[in-house]
């Protein structure tokens, strides 16, 4: 008899590999030197006086005065210390910290607006720069938060803009009707869970391309809208298009911090629930068995159905929802911002909060960081007209999309979709 010996098994190695791309410090490099040559073929005298005080501060702040041209080159300074650190991380095969992309971020914007302010004989208003980004803000995050919800449960809301727009046309006639603000924000969430309904019978039930339906969807609205409005509206504005709109609401304490306080916490109703609405999407896609359904019928509907869940009734679950907060979003143009509903008064902006979904990676609060960049560079745009700075507005406009182009094309960090967002499900 052979005697037999179980000697242990060698130890498996677990090898964690890191990859990590040069697409970062190189899109930092290429800001820093666009930057430098645009100071340096174009440098401008004076200074620039940056407001920081606005009525009811608790602490009336002193005016910030900087030189304009030497104050943009410090800055191209600290843009490029910021880039050689960015490389240095991704040489000793390291991520680039968030904190190095926020930092060089504030940097060049700081620089750029103390060299398009110099020798301006306005003061730059720094408050009212962070209350008009709020401000302009609001349908583009409320649309991304419907984007990401809808995306996250497989379905491509290319009808954002239909949903922001019918929002806005039935907001205001609720509103008129009934001289309630609080009733068209009702109405708008009803229009918008509508026209989701829509999107959710042909693109999950009977399986149509999505993109068409959005597409279809966000033509039909338009059309409606425009017909009812020269048909309807405009006879008959006085009872059907003027109406009773949120006023700011303050929030004692909060609302007089100074620089921050009036632009964050002397805002209107729509706002505050937008404050609100970021963090409870956030929450109920990752902290609740709703939202870990809802994701894995967006990633795996196979897998999915078979531990039970219902993979239509969970895209329409998420389908419905997104309506509903784009609603919100869509009631922000006819009880907050103007009184009346004109025609295509979203103006695309359904379009922006879908690029917004995909540079903020399909995160809420990511999508609605992005909105807050594409509000500020609208918002920013209106402050350089202020003090005449030397910059086409129509630059101002171009910009967030040329970011969100980098950001899709992978320069701040690779975007992926969820696996199985545009795909209808067939069960077999």
């Amino acid at each position: 008899m052979t005697a037999t010996t179980n000697a242990p098994a060698a130890p498996v190695e677990v090898r964690h590999v890191t990859v990590v791309s040069r697409k970062a410090p190189i899109a930092l490099a290429s800001f820093t030197a666009l930057f430098a040559l645009l100071i340096a073929l174009a440098p401008r005298e004076g200074s620039t006086n940056f407001r920081l005080a606005s009525d009811g501060d608790f602490v009336t702040l002193p005016a910030l005065v900087v030189p304009g041209t030497a104050t943009a080159w410090v800055c191209v300074v600290v843009a490029a210390v910021l880039t050689a650190v960015a490389f240095a991380y991704v040489r000793a095969q390291r991520k680039v910290p968030l904190w190095v992309s926020a930092v060089f971020a504030f940097a060049l914007l700081f620089g750029f607006l103390a060299w398009a302010g110099a020798g301006s004989a306005r003061d730059f208003p720094v408050s009212t720069l962070i209350f008009n980004t709020v401000l302009l803000a609001v349908p583009l995050v409320f649309g991304s938060l419907g984007g990401v919800i809808g995306e996250r449960a497989g379905v491509v809301n290319i009808a954002i803009e239909g949903q922001l727009l019918a929002g806005a046309f039935t907001a205001a006639i609720a509103s008129s009707l009934t001289d309630s603000a609080w009733a068209g924000l009702f109405a708008a969430m009803v229009a918008g869970v509508t026209v989701a309904a829509v999107l959710g019978v042909f693109a999950i039930t009977y399986k149509v391309d999505q993109i068409i339906v959005g597409v279809v969807l966000n033509v039909l609205v338009i059309g409606l809208t425009s017909f009812f409005y020269s048909e309807v509206l405009v006879p008959s504005a006085e009872r059907l298009n003027s109406t009773t709109r949120f006023g700011p609401t303050p929030i004692p304490v909060l609302s007089g911090i100074p620089i921050i306080g009036p632009a964050l916490f002397n805002q209107t109703v729509v706002v505050y629930i937008m404050y609100l609405a970021v963090p409870a999407v956030w929450f109920a896609l990752f902290r609740t068995r709703w939202g870990l359904r809802l994701r894995a019928v967006g990633e795996h509907p196979q897998a999915a159905d078979t531990v039970g869940i219902k993979v239509e009734r969970m895209r329409y679950a998420g389908v419905l929802v997104a309506g509903a907060v784009v609603g919100i979003g869509g009631a922000f143009y006819t009880i907050v911002s103007v009184s009346s509903f004109n025609k295509e008064m979203t103006a695309g902006a359904g379009f922006i909060a879908l690029a917004a979904v995909i540079f903020g990676k399909w995160h809420p609060v990511r999508a609605a960081l992005a909105g807050l960049l594409f509000g500020g560079a609208s918002a920013l745009r209106n402050a350089l007209d202020i003090v005449g700075a030397p910059v086409p507005s129509q630059f101002m406009l171009m910009l967030p999309y040329v970011v969100t182009i980098l950001a899709v094309a992978g320069f701040v960090g690779q975007s992926r979709a969820p696996a199985a967002d545009g795909q209808p499900y067939i069960k077999e």
